[in-house]
């Protein structure tokens, strides 16, 4: 795959069985060898409170899962870009500490 364009869901998992945040996003991904490069925008602005919550999990644990159309996942790191409405998505780091809670999607 040298590149995907299409829609997913970020969803923010407080553990297996709850998940706190769930965002429909467009998403561009290029690949480029062993890397790749991303960048979603939010289907939806975000409400007032939306923000709020979302915000708040930024603070707490910028480590979503992306969830594909197809059900597969993938752990990604979200940082906010310049522009309102859009992120930019980096594959969470192997190797390190999980991220807060062990936070991982539920079972397939």
């Amino acid at each position: 795959m040298d590149s995907y364009e299409g829609t997913a869901t970020l969803e923010w998992w407080a553990n297996r069985s709850t998940c706190l945040s769930r965002l429909r996003v467009q998403v561009v991904i290029r690949a480029a060898g062993d890397n790749w490069t991303s960048e979603a925008t939010l289907e939806s602005p975000l409400t007032a409170e939306d923000r709020e919550s979302f915000d708040f999990l930024m603070r707490l644990e910028p480590h979503f899962t992306l969830r594909f159309d197809d059900a597969s996942t993938l752990l990604v790191k979200v940082v906010e870009a310049r522009v309102e409405g859009r992120l930019i998505l980096t594959a969470a780091e192997t190797g390190t500490a999980e991220p807060t809670g062990a936070r991982h999607a539920p079972h397939q």
